[in-house]
């Protein structure tokens, strides 16, 4: 379990993605404290409003980069912005994502939560990665929900993972057998692919860290900003002052501070995949499984590589 105490050093540069509500807009607030913070997310007010109450702080120091990760040459720009800042990046927080109950697509006619939950972090990753000093620590934020075999995941209405092939998945095709509907397996597979993606980078840069955490079902946040009103409402104000008593479950403060400790953490460990708590957990059998991680990366790869940086994705 990282160090939660361990202090980092104030010359350090973080880069949040999604930063502007939820357990994002908090987990900035809260990397704020160990050095300068790269806020990346898709709304130019919003992003300044979160800037602008770091800064306000004393020592704060947050800049904006304006990223929409369903469009893959916007990833690709931001990426080129971030380091052009010339900061001394220390770590990169993967946290940007959306959870929609139906299927729902990108202008590009892309399946909206595979492109934004997988595809737009693992281009913004990999186009940082020759930027980013030894030992810096790239963590994403996973789910159980990926796992088939998880009680809570599957009584919510999940199926876990149901990955064919990067292909299929942005054209909203997932394995037979999954959730009645359609957006919940979209999202176990793009949270699946974000697990295989921490694995099999960690094996394959040795000179970084990369890292997984599942923040725990947080009722109340913005990620299910497609349910009706009286969900969210049911969520927020009854749901969410339970959070803490119940397994599983946590709140956006808890599951920041838990976020903030994982990523600013000094220590060497990589491949890990934390729980709610800070503690590592395991995902599923698939994920698990070498031969699929990587298969996941590769197959990603070759689709990000039919993509030009100032063009749009075509249909497919």
């Amino acid at each position: 379990m990282p160090d939660f105490s361990r202090s980092t050093s104030p010359a350090r540069a973080w880069i949040i993605t999604g930063p502007t509500s939820g357990i994002g807009r908090r987990t900035a607030i809260e990397l704020a404290e160990h050095g300068s913070v790269v806020l990346a997310g898709r709304d130019p007010g919003k992003l300044a409003e979160v800037e602008a109450e770091i800064n306000a702080r004393p020592e704060g120091h947050a800049v904006s980069v304006v990223c929409d990760f369903s469009d893959i040459p916007s990833v690709r720009r931001a990426a080129a912005r971030v380091v052009a800042l010339g900061l001394p990046i220390a770590g990169l927080l993967n946290n940007a994502g959306i959870m929609p109950a139906r299927a729902d697509r990108t202008a590009q006619g892309w399946d909206l939560a595979f492109t934004t939950n997988h595809l737009g972090p693992f281009a913004l990753t990999e186009a940082l990665i020759p930027h980013l000093p030894d030992g810096a620590n790239v963590v994403f934020v996973c789910s159980g929900v990926e796992d088939p075999q998880r009680k809570p995941a599957v009584a919510a209405g999940f199926r876990g993972g149901r990955y064919i092939s990067a292909e299929a998945s942005v054209r909203g095709q997932w394995r037979p057998g999954g959730s009645s509907k359609t957006g919940f397996d979209a999202y176990a597979t793009s949270k699946q692919c974000n697990l295989a993606t921490v694995l099999a980078f960690a094996r394959e840069t040795p000179r970084l860290r990369f890292n997984a955490v599942e923040p725990g079902f947080n009722p109340g946040t913005c990620l299910g900003r497609d349910a009706s009103a009286v969900v969210r409402l049911l969520a927020r104000y009854v749901a969410a002052p339970l959070a803490p008593l119940i397994k599983y479950w946590s709140t956006p403060k808890r599951a920041a501070r838990m976020i903030t400790g994982v990523l600013t953490d000094g220590s060497d460990r990589t491949g890990v995949y934390y729980d709610e708590n800070g503690k590592p957990m395991v995902g599923s059998a698939q994920v698990r499984d070498p031969a699929f991680a990587d298969r996941v990366v590769a197959e990603t790869r070759a689709l990000l590589a039919t993509i030009p940086l100032d063009e749009a994705p075509t249909n497919r």
